[in-house]
């Protein structure tokens, strides 16, 4: 059977993002917070499904959970970066000891602790976006926040 081939994107300045977490309620807080600020956002509850879609989307940048069954973000970044090299990861994780290998193989690491301060601004710097727009600005909202999901 022929490998699906990935469909080139039509010049947008929408980016797209993959979150990859076996956190349901973590991966919709990623993609409503991100969808907010006018980012794509493709969603995987686990490392094998997450590499599916990086396989058939041109995905701008991966967030990645570190700790997750079946598939720890080690695995699934060395899996990425042979699939889809070149395309940016951020590792996401509550635990304080990541393994040295695991910090060299990713672009950035935001704790999940410190999401709200931090991701945008990584995201940001990984995929050539000069400025986002701060969350400040952005209209309240009665979804949940990624700075109240459960890590």
């Amino acid at each position: 059977m022929p490998r699906p081939v990935k469909t080139p994107r039509v010049e947008s300045l929408e980016r797209v993002v993959l979150c990859i977490d076996d956190n349901d309620v973590l991966l919709e807080c990623y993609k409503e917070f991100l969808e907010d600020f006018g980012f794509k956002v493709l969603v995987a509850p686990c490392g094998r499904r997450g590499l599916e879609l990086a396989e058939l989307s041109l995905v701008d940048l991966v967030l990645l959970d570190y700790q997750m069954p079946e598939m720890d973000g080690f695995q699934v970044t060395a899996k990425l970066r042979r699939t889809c090299p070149g395309t940016p990861i951020i590792l996401l994780s509550g635990a304080v000891d990541i393994p040295a290998p695991m910090l060299e193989l990713v672009d950035g690491f935001v704790p999940k602790a410190d999401l709200t301060r931090r991701l945008l601004p990584a995201i940001a710097e990984l995929i050539g976006m000069p400025k986002l727009p701060s969350q400040a600005a952005k209209a309240p909202s009665e979804r949940p926040s990624i700075a109240s999901a459960s890590i």
